[in-house]
């Protein structure tokens, strides 16, 4: 569980981060490749990215020995280049303590040119550079376009958010489940953690290749910021590419696709339309029309409508080109 305590500055400097933040997404979507959920939605996806990363690109696994990175490759500049230099430009203390971090009760050597790192060398700090720059044009580098496009929508369905219901209910239309009382907001996350940014305000960073929990920097010289997963929950394609899902899309339509492959897992109405970027009005007509055709179920559990795709709906999928003849293993929840 974290819980952020919120003062009256800091709620009066909650904003949402104009545009998307280049190392932060890469750091999102190098993420998601490691995790083993998200099979039906993600392998392809991550075989994909797995075969096509470039060996320059190597060296950034030796920075996550556990599957935790050094909070210096934490940076929310829009802008790569300046993004770069900021991880170039972290205070030497604080790159010491990090890498310790991350090593601590490592059973393996320590790379050498972490341990380069580790004392300033330069050459290793170009090393990490170029493995960046890699990682970044060949993860990313394809579908930015369509991240800042994704990035335009939420920032401005966020801003409509504020405007009509208040800050406390875009906060927590952000996180489902979370909730704002008493100046404190709280959501499940691993661990558990307090914070407070005693008047140095919340940024709010919408992610598009994250869907676990909303991730948090505590930077001691900045604002605290907040990653969150948003847009489809689907792996992100170039415009214009074309896929073996088309076909099956262009009958059900794009929503609905998405629809059904989102239910491998139960949703919410609200939690669909939170998914999909529409109103609840429009995620329950799409679900009404699936549940018609026996492609869904739907069932009421207290005040909320639970949807789940049907083994026939599983078996369209399955049957769809590029469909793998096996039954889908659902994600695990995030």
């Amino acid at each position: 569980m974290i819980r952020i305590h919120l003062t009256a500055a800091d709620l009066a400097h909650i904003r949402l981060a104009p545009r998307p933040a280049p190392l932060q997404e890469l750091n999102t979507a190098l993420l998601r490749m490691c995790r083993p959920d998200g099979g039906l939605l993600f392998d392809r996806w991550r075989r994909r990215l797995l075969r096509s990363l470039p060996a320059a690109a190597d060296p950034l696994a030796d920075l996550v020995p556990a599957a935790a990175a050094p909070a210096f490759l934490d940076v929310f500049s829009d802008s790569l280049t300046e993004g770069l230099e900021s991880v170039r430009a972290a205070r030497p203390a604080l790159v010491r303590a990090e890498l310790e971090r991350v090593y601590t009760g490592h059973p393996g050597p320590v790379p050498l040119w972490v341990q380069g790192l580790h004392r300033g060398d330069a050459a290793s700090w170009r090393l990490l550079r170029r493995a960046q720059r890699a990682a970044f044009d060949t993860a990313l580098g394809p579908v930015w376009p369509l991240v800042q496009d994704l990035h335009r929508e939420e920032f401005t369905r966020h801003a409509l958010t504020v405007a009509e219901h208040g800050t406390g209910a875009a906060l927590t239309a952000l996180v489902p489940g979370s909730r704002l009382r008493d100046g404190v907001w709280e959501f499940a996350a691993p661990g558990r953690a307090d914070l407070r940014p005693a008047g140095r305000g919340l940024v709010l960073h919408p992610t598009f290749h994250w869907g676990g929990h909303p991730l948090v920097a505590d930077p001691p010289d900045g604002p605290l910021v907040l990653t969150y997963p948003a847009g489809p929950g689907l792996p992100l394609a170039p415009d214009g590419a074309a896929g073996p899902d088309d076909a099956l899309a262009a009958v059900l339509g794009r929503t609905r696709f998405t629809i059904l492959l989102l239910l491998a897992e139960e949703h919410t109405t609200s939690g669909l339309a939170r998914r999909l970027g529409v109103g609840n009005a429009t995620a329950s007509a799409h679900t009404a029309a699936l549940r018609g055709a026996g492609l869904i179920t739907t069932t009421r559990a207290g005040r909320a409508v639970l949807h789940r795709r049907t083994a026939l709906g599983g078996l369209l999928l399955l049957r769809r080109p590029g469909g793998t003849g096996a039954t889908p293993t659902p994600p695990a929840p995030s």
